[in-house]
């Protein structure tokens, strides 16, 4: 059993120096996810054409992979919280890259289906439980500084992955993607077992062990703030993976761009999210996460209206979606680690079992919104920017209705 360790919250007064060792290990377990979807969405073409089936069947393999990561995520927040950060984060990284073996030797369509939900039950652990270890480790506003920072490391997947993944495409099939997915979940799972220690504190312990998961569950689905806070994560999330689940489709078959230059579009909106993720970073040495979190929603707002408009109208042709895309994709970084860490500040010893709720909820929200981005699929733009409108209005109800950010600020 992991002992303990104590409890060691930075003071938000203070500035101290980011520490980037720890912020990239972080960023790379909390990277999981993206790496799973960006470095393969070339390739769903390519899987479907080797299977024999179209390419919205093949997003099955995307829908069971947020399944898994919205699931997973509910059994390793209470687990970290009882039984220690460690234990839980390196069993999941062991499943993943085992899973990751099991999606480059699948045979058939539906056997690659199941192989990616096993690897999102192994990767989520990274998605709770990094974030759980921030919450550990620092104060509430340096907290929010350090998940925008992490945004910088887990921004180069969707930068780097769809490149990497077109690139092997050009030299082999779409195992190759899996076999390179199962490389890195080893190489991940060796530094943290050497370099990361426990942060679990003696307090979360006690409390975690003192009640059954359910029942802190429950105790947490009682917060009308939280609940907020998670829902407009959530339905966030959702509008970010109708653009992840529509792009491929989009960019490569209906605005025929080459497969090979499919990363440097997706790459550049990631760009703008890294980038205002950093803006949101300064702006916290001066702004609570609530503070900032009253004022950006209306900005998302205003872009995705854009984008609906210039997609049901065809104004401004593919640039007319391309460009207030771009915006509605940049606003998210000052959305995401605010309401994640305003989320769990609400009760710093349940962490874990928060940001499992937080997280479980947004991969839920992510599994059934893509879904129906596929389903609604004509081959236009249009179907993509209506659910992302829709999902950001969601997204604003619950943070301006229920968690009420403005009335919270400091």
């Amino acid at each position: 059993m992991t002992t303990p360790a104590p409890a060691q919250v930075l003071d938000d007064s203070t500035r101290a120096p980011t520490p980037w060792m720890t912020v990239i290990l972080l960023g790379s377990l909390i990277g999981f996810a993206a790496l799973s979807i960006d470095m393969y969405l070339p390739a769903l073409p390519q899987i479907g054409q080797d299977f024999g089936a179209p390419t919205g069947a093949a997003q099955a393999t995307l829908s069971s992979f947020f399944l898994g990561i919205a699931l997973g995520q509910f059994f390793y927040g209470p687990a970290s919280d009882r039984w220690g950060r460690r234990g839980p984060l390196f069993a999941g990284v062991i499943l993943y890259a085992l899973a990751s073996v099991g999606c480059a030797l699948a045979p058939s369509l539906p056997l690659l289906v199941v192989a990616r939900f096993l690897q999102a039950l192994g990767g989520c652990a990274g998605q709770v439980i990094a974030r759980a270890v921030v919450r550990d480790k620092f104060g509430h506003r340096q907290s929010a500084r350090i998940l925008s920072q992490l945004m910088l490391v887990m921004g180069l997947a969707p930068i780097l992955a769809p490149l990497a993944g077109g690139a092997l495409l050009s030299v082999g099939s779409w195992r190759a993607i899996f076999w390179v997915m199962a490389a890195f979940g080893v190489v991940i799972g060796v530094w943290m077992f050497f370099a990361l220690a426990e942060t679990r504190s003696a307090e979360t312990a006690a409390k975690s062990r003192a009640e059954h998961p359910l029942t802190s569950y429950l105790s947490l689905l009682k917060n009308r703030a939280l609940i907020g806070y998670t829902l407009a994560g959530a339905f966030n999330g959702g509008a970010l993976f109708a653009y992840i689940a529509a792009s491929p489709g989009l960019l490569i078959t209906t605005y025929h761009i080459p497969t090979e230059l499919f990363g440097v579009v997706f790459g550049v909106n990631a760009i703008g999210l890294i980038g205002l993720s950093q803006v949101n970073a300064h702006l916290l040495h001066r702004h609570s996460p609530e503070f900032i979190l009253a004022r950006s929603r209306a900005a998302s707002i205003l872009f995705a209206g854009v984008l609906a408009l210039d997609a049901y109208t065809g104004f401004g042709g593919m640039w007319g979606v391309l460009i207030p895309l771009f915006a509605v994709v940049s606003s998210f970084g000052l959305v995401g680690a605010n309401t994640q860490a305003a989320g769990m500040s609400i009760d710093p010893h349940r962490a874990g079992s928060i940001s499992a709720l937080m997280g479980g909820a947004s991969f839920g929200a992510g599994a059934l919104i893509s879904g129906l981005t596929a389903v609604f699929a004509d081959g236009t733009p249009r179907p993509m920017a209506a659910v992302i409108l829709g999902s950001i209005l969601a997204s604003s109800a619950a943070l301006y209705g229920l968690a009420q950010p403005a009335a919270r600020r400091v």
